[in-house]
């Protein structure tokens, strides 16, 4: 363990700032640091919070040096945090202030909570003119007590004007006290019997906690319990004195997540996410480093929240695009939390009906191993899968249920159960063009089409979230009553459904509708009350969720997310496919699922249907070992951008002449990106091809520091992208 550092060291400390690396500075009198201390010091004529990470290289002479002003009042940032923040800088290249910025996303946590003021009876109560209310407050501040105002008021069924008024009576007397930490879950509580399947699947993963670093693939097929056999590794740890963080891709799968980790642990996990309150995330930042918050659930930022004692990490969906940070630091938050295992020492476990294709490879390749759970449970049967071949069976003009389809539907409605209409396209129509002059709607700071909202009178584009109220006339020709909406989108097909089927209680849900686990958890509760007929969902619907009554999956365009050219988009596709058919018949009730291709003899239509995932993997697999593509080959991607078109090529050229000169690698480009216009920057696109040995991020680092950039252009840097847009 490194010694602290006393009076008049000279240290480097790491601010949270985009800075090539730490700065020096100089212990003052009276204070002794170690790593990992959070301390105040001088930056020109600001204060600023930075982090205590080793001895200083002496770049500053010593009549510059400054000295450290304070401590923080907050516990120091472990070890393997630090390593991390190091780790993940020079993996995606980028300053690792930018990264500890992510870490101390909580400012206000940096020092104790205040003290939280409750409320006791007086002993004894003064003589005060009593009411049925006042009687009220005071018999629930005896069984309560102590308990905060809004509580009490509450429980009390009173306007807080009345407990306002005891107290000032001196019925109730205030009381300083710190906050409670969070109750701990109950690993002793009984949960579901499990499977024999089950039960060997949460022997493996007991096995490998507390027993050092290890990745493990959990693989069941929908509906098979992956959650309450990893919740047998979560019991293990918590009963090792160990934290756990749990990731989930999207904030609305939290909501059935946290009712069933309730049920089998008796208490709440923490929760992680961008809709906590300011207040409820200084809370769980602190109680994480405090090591009081024993399981946090949350996104792909929880990985950087500072755990005391962590133990296992689990991420669910570990499949999901939406793991990787496309803005600001761009990281893969599946693979980094295989390295914050690792440099924590603890087991990581990567939960997925269809891992992807890099996570088998590790498999196949005996660097994570694999834990299989073939069948649903309860013996529930999984779903048949139909492809319906629109070019011979297309649905009517203007409607977007194919015969086939709308038959299944009204078969389903009959039979009083529940039905879920799957297109990955949100709003009512993706385009919409005049049909006197042929203009399209398009964004002005974006190379994107605006995509029509009916139902709020908008038109908004999806990437920059520009807006418009949707006009009345043509605003190329002046046309009236011109514009027409192309293709559709949930809202679209929803109003075909209303006019199919008028009887049919509908629901749509989407990123706009399910806007945090509030909405999801409304809607959890409306499905599985039945108040719900049919469901019109994106892709928020197609994972994670337990519909028992729901038998049929309408897939409205399978083909969607296939073209393009995505090195990604078949194993896209077919996870999203898979997901989603998977949402059919997990109960007693058999489930279908019809999806409707132009292309029903496409591979992954092929596998989809005959429910040949392994086969459909292997041929992915081998495709990308011919190609040397990942993950038998390394990308990186550089995205040049600026407000100029002109700056932007300018920039672009430049690194295409400072291009690596290295037989292991090849650059392409510069071009335009597909978005070249996004949030009113012009973009240009360079890729740099690798074979698998290549240190892919040394090359990138090289690059850049061999190319004079103008301040008028800025680079992304993308290791390992997903994203060609």
């Amino acid at each position: 363990m490194t010694e602290p550092y006393a009076q008049g060291a000279r240290i480097a400390v790491l601010l949270p700032l985009p800075l090539a690396g730490p700065y020096d500075y100089r212990v003052c009198e009276g204070l002794t640091v170690s790593p990992g201390d959070l301390v105040e010091v001088p930056l020109g004529s600001r204060i600023v919070t930075g982090v205590v990470w080793g001895a200083a290289v002496e770049t500053v002479s010593n009549v510059r040096l400054r000295d450290v002003i304070r401590i923080r009042a907050c516990p120091p940032l472990g070890v393997d945090l630090r390593k991390l923040v190091d780790w993940v800088a020079a993996y995606t290249v980028h300053p690792p202030g930018a990264v500890l910025k992510m870490v101390l996303s909580v400012p206000e946590a940096l020092e104790p909570p205040p003290p939280v003021q409750a409320l006791v009876p007086a002993d004894p109560v003064p003589r005060i003119r009593m009411t049925s209310a006042r009687e009220r407050v005071l018999a629930a501040a005896s069984r309560l007590a102590p308990v905060v105002s809004r509580d009490l008021a509450n429980e009390a069924g009173v306007d807080l004007s009345v407990v306002d008024g005891l107290i000032r009576s001196g019925a109730l007397t205030v009381q300083s006290l710190q906050p409670s930490p969070p109750p701990m879950p109950d690993i002793r509580r009984p949960g579901p019997i499990l499977s024999a399947h089950q039960v060997a699947a949460a022997d493996r993963l007991r096995a490998v906690v507390g027993a050092g670093f290890a990745t493990l693939v959990l693989d069941g097929v929908t509906g098979s319990g992956k959650t309450e056999v990893y919740f047998e590794a979560i019991a293990a740890a918590l009963g090792q004195g160990r934290q756990v963080l749990v990731l989930l891709p999207e904030i609305a799968l939290g909501a059935q997540w946290l009712r069933r980790f309730e049920d089998r642990f008796g208490v709440p996990p923490c929760p992680w996410h961008s809709d906590l309150t300011k207040a409820q995330r200084r809370r769980v930042w602190r109680q994480v480093a405090e090591g009081t918050a024993s399981v946090v659930v949350g996104a792909r930022s929880a990985l950087f929240l500072p755990f005391r004692a962590l133990g296992l990490i689990v991420v669910d969906e570990e499949h999901d695009p939406s793991y990787k940070q496309e803005e600001g630091v761009v990281y893969n938050a599946r693979d980094m939390a295989v390295v914050r295992a690792r440099l924590a020492a603890a087991p990581a476990v990567l939960v997925s009906a269809t891992p992807s294709l890099e996570s088998m490879v590790n498999v196949q390749q005996g660097r994570y191993q694999c834990v299989r759970l073939p069948e649903r449970y309860g013996g529930a049967r999984l779903p048949a899968v139909t492809a319906i071949d629109l070019r011979a069976e297309p649905p009517a003009r203007g409607q977007w249920l194919s015969p086939p389809l709308a038959d299944a539907l009204a078969a389903t409605l009959a039979d009083r159960a529940q039905a879920l209409l799957f297109l990955n396209r949100r709003g009512y129509a993706p385009l919409t063009v005049c049909r006197a002059c042929g203009h399209r709607l398009r964004c002005p700071n974006c190379t994107a089409w605006l995509v029509e909202h009916r139902q709020s009178g908008r038109l908004q584009c999806h990437h920059c979230g520009y807006q418009v109220s949707a006009p009345r006339q043509c605003p190329a020709c002046n046309a009236s009553d011109s514009l027409v909406a192309c293709g559709p989108g949930v809202e679209r097909v929803a109003d075909e459904v209303r006019a199919r089927f008028p009887g049919a209680r509908l629901a749509i849900a989407t990123s706009d509708t399910l806007t945090g686990p509030n909405a999801a958890a409304d809607l959890v509760s409306r499905m599985e009350a039945r108040t719900v007929d049919v469901v019109v969902g994106t892709q928020v619907l197609a994972k994670g969720y337990h519909f028992p009554a729901l038998t049929l999956v309408g897939v409205i365009d399978g083909d969607l997310g296939l073209a393009g050219g995505d090195l990604r988009a078949s194993e896209r596709t077919f996870h999203l496919l898979h997901q989603v058919a998977g949402r059919a018949g997990r109960a007693s009730r058999v489930g279908r699922v019809l999806v409707q291709t132009h292309m029903p003899e496409h591979p992954v239509m092929a596998a989809i249907t005959a429910a040949d995932r392994d086969n459909f993997l292997e041929a992915e697999i081998a495709a990308r070992r011919e190609a040397s593509m990942p993950p038998f080959g390394r990308l990186a991607a550089l995205i040049v951008s600026a407000v100029d078109e002109a700056a932007a090529d300018a920039a672009a050229a430049a690194f295409a002449r400072t291009a690596p000169d290295d037989p292991r690698v090849r650059a392409l480009g510069p071009a335009p990106a597909p978005l070249a216009l996004l949030r009113g920057r012009h973009r240009r696109r360079l890729l740099l091809v690798a074979q698998r040995g290549v240190d892919v991020s040394a090359v990138v680092r090289t690059w850049i520091a061999a190319t004079p950039l103008e301040s008028k252009a800025r680079v992304q840097i993308d290791v390992d992208p997903y994203s060609f847009l």
